[in-house]
Parts: structure tokens; sequence; C-alpha cells
């Protein structure tokens, strides 16, 4: 596959009809990959909440748009904020770091890439805030 202007466009438009304001394509060779590539289109606005992965690093580069990654601690205190922009950071996240995002403009893709095979997050994988 060649993902091109014209992919990121149509996974953007459907990030912008999407109640969620996000959307993804599965990168990966077939269902039975035991790996975790995607491509994630989010809109501004888009509510992602603080997670960890227990089980997986995350890597994460952004492709096109503009978006901040934002690290906690255990007690849900904001740590850092990196600035994410095509041709900046790559960032490798930590098992278990606690991380969000926010979507600064529309259109942004980013690239994730995890180990395993999926694991959908458990309610201790998600930080309530108070």
């Amino acid at each position: 596959m060649i993902i091109d202007k014209n992919i990121l466009d149509n996974l953007t438009a459907q990030a912008k009809g999407s109640p969620r304001l996000r959307m993804n394509l599965d990168l990966r060779n077939s269902p039975d990959d035991r790996s975790q590539r995607m491509l994630n289109a989010i809109e501004p606005g888009t509510i992602l909440p603080i997670h960890r992965h227990r089980t997986s690093s995350e890597t994460v580069v952004c492709l096109r748009g503009h978006f901040e990654e934002y690290f906690y601690d255990a007690e849900g205190k904001l740590t850092d904020v990196i600035d994410m922009a095509p041709g900046g950071t790559l960032i490798n996240i930590p098992v278990g770091q606690w991380h969000s995002l926010k979507s600064l403009e529309s259109g942004t893709v980013l690239l994730e890439c995890k180990d395993g095979a999926y694991e959908p997050l458990g309610e201790e994988d998600i930080m309530r805030q108070v």
C-alpha cells in the first residue's frame, strides 16, 4: 500500500464525519498480524482520555497537521508537553506511561505503532480525573 495524500484526505473526511472526530486506518497485513500499526486522523475537539498501555510501548509520529502529546504522572499531574508536527519529533512512549493528546489543526494524521496484538484498554488503564 502506498499512503498518499488521497488516503490521508479520505481518512480525514471520515474523522470529520465521525461523532468521535477521529478515525483510524489499520496497516496490519492481516487480522493475524501480531503488531499494531495504524494511521489515526484526529480533528480538533476529539476527546482522548489520559490512558496507558501496560504491555506495550507506543511509537508516534505526526504525518500531517499539528498536535500536542501530554505526559502525566500516576497522580494525574501533567509532567511534559511535546509539540508534534511533520518533520519534527518522533516519540517512543514507554510501557505504562500515562499520556493523552490534543489535535491543534484540522487534517491532523499520525502514525501509531505498538507491540503485539490489539488489546482494548481496561478501566484500570484510563485515568479518571476528579
